[in-house]
């Protein structure tokens, strides 16, 4: 048992790369496919090996900075360290924000699988179940997501299965007008599903031996996700094309139903429930470590710093970000959650690119082509997204350097 602000290392590789599968691989693969599609027609899988490179990038990264600052934060933590602390705010607040806005869309998911006639009601009672379970402690938490997981990868699996080896008639493609701006805007809609490797870095005062550590589990989770999403991606697009899957509301039931095993439908339906639930346990770890260390630089109330004496977690943090979602996820649209989110994590991944470009040979820094690539990923992915996204995007972050300049000011 440890007392004050001190989070206890008991987070090993596996537990690393589960947290992050289970942020990854979650309710990404069965929301955003069509959306990406719609904006990329028969170039979704371009749209999706170009946001995998942008993840990649981003990933290499983090992972160098993490192993050299493992603490509680992420690129909060990097940002304030190698280029300053309005940078590291700045990092921090995006994560927050765009997180905040993942985390709602998560349990939208939920709800709109489970109940869609009462999905909001169901999104509000996932948010404060979820938040319980971490409340416990984040061994616990690493368990729970293990277990999700596990279920949802048997359910891909179904599926990719099922499309493979099932009938093919029924494909339709888009007119083949896309062009370079709509593989943008898929990109940035799928790297929505490929962000979840930031948890295992803001994780990292909780991970033993964080400087083997962090980087092999960030490598592994993503390596992994990439191989699953191309191969539902390309089984999809076998039974429904282009233009099938851009339409479909539940993409990966309406697939199994059209390939000829209709009664897979419900198996489906019950994955997408589990893995928004356990990308929602994840990405609410990853918001409440990141107010954590805001917190405790007084960037945001210190009272949110407070660690529970018993449970070895920061729980006023855990319960003021579940309270927030909760209330997001009662009020708006999964579509603008995802497309807001999508540019706010951006602009945090550009921030550790420029923090990650920094670091010396002795630092072990990465090889000068990925912070560079990383960070003009994050710009020209992130400035393609849909209008409302980046406008709505541009002004929450420009009231979070006001909101810094503002106290900067009074503080003098």
């Amino acid at each position: 048992m440890t007392s004050g602000n001190a989070l206890q290392r008991r987070l090993g590789l596996t537990d690393s790369v589960v947290i992050g599968l289970g942020s990854m691989v979650g309710a990404g693969i069965f929301a955003a496919l069509a959306p990406a599609a719609a904006a990329a027609g028969s170039w979704l899988l371009l749209a999706l090996g170009v946001a995998a490179v942008v993840a990649y990038c981003n990933a290499t990264s983090s992972a160098r900075l993490a192993a050299l600052y493992p603490v509680s934060g992420g690129t909060y933590v990097y940002g304030r360290e190698r280029l300053g602390p309005f940078w590291g705010y700045l990092a921090g607040w995006g994560f927050a924000a765009g997180k905040t806005a993942s985390c709602a869309a998560m349990a939208l998911t939920v709800g709109n699988y489970a109940w869609p006639e009462h999905a909001r009601v169901v999104a509000v009672g996932t948010v404060l179940v979820i938040t319980a379970i971490n409340y416990a402690g984040v061994q616990k938490s690493a368990l729970a997501t293990r277990i999700i997981v596990a279920a949802v990868l048997i359910v891909l699996g179904v599926v990719a299965v099922a499309c493979f080896a099932g009938t093919h008639d029924a494909a339709t493609v888009l007119p083949d007008r896309i062009g370079v701006r709509g593989v943008l805007e898929a990109a940035g809609l799928l790297f929505f599903a490929f962000a979840g490797y930031a948890r295992i870095a803001t994780l990292g005062e909780e991970v033993r031996e964080p400087r083997r550590t962090i980087p092999r589990a960030v490598a592994l989770a993503l390596g992994i996700t990439l191989v699953i999403y191309a191969v539902v991606a390309v089984a999809v697009l076998m039974v429904l094309g282009s233009g099938g899957l851009a339409g479909a509301a539940d993409p990966l039931a309406r697939a199994v139903t059209l390939a000829g095993a209709p009664g897979l439908a419900p198996v489906v339906r019950v994955g997408a429930v589990l893995a928004a639930a356990g990308s929602l346990l994840a990405l609410l770890l990853g918001v409440s470590r990141t107010t954590l260390a805001m917190a405790r630089d007084r960037h945001l109330p210190g009272v949110l710093a407070a660690v529970h004496p018993r449970f070895e977690v920061p729980h006023r943090a855990e319960l003021a970000v579940g309270v927030i979602v909760a209330v997001v996820a009662a009020s708006f649209d999964i579509r603008a959650a995802i497309g807001f989110s999508s540019f706010a994590v951006l602009i945090y991944y550009l921030i550790a690119n420029i923090a990650a470009g920094t670091l010396t040979a002795a630092e072990n820094r990465p090889a000068r082509a990925i912070p560079i690539i990383g960070a003009s990923g994050c710009v020209v992915v992130g400035v393609s997204l849909p209008a409302i996204s980046v406008i709505s995007g541009v002004a929450v972050v420009g009231l979070g350097a006001l909101t810094y300049g503002v106290r900067q000011f009074a503080t003098r």
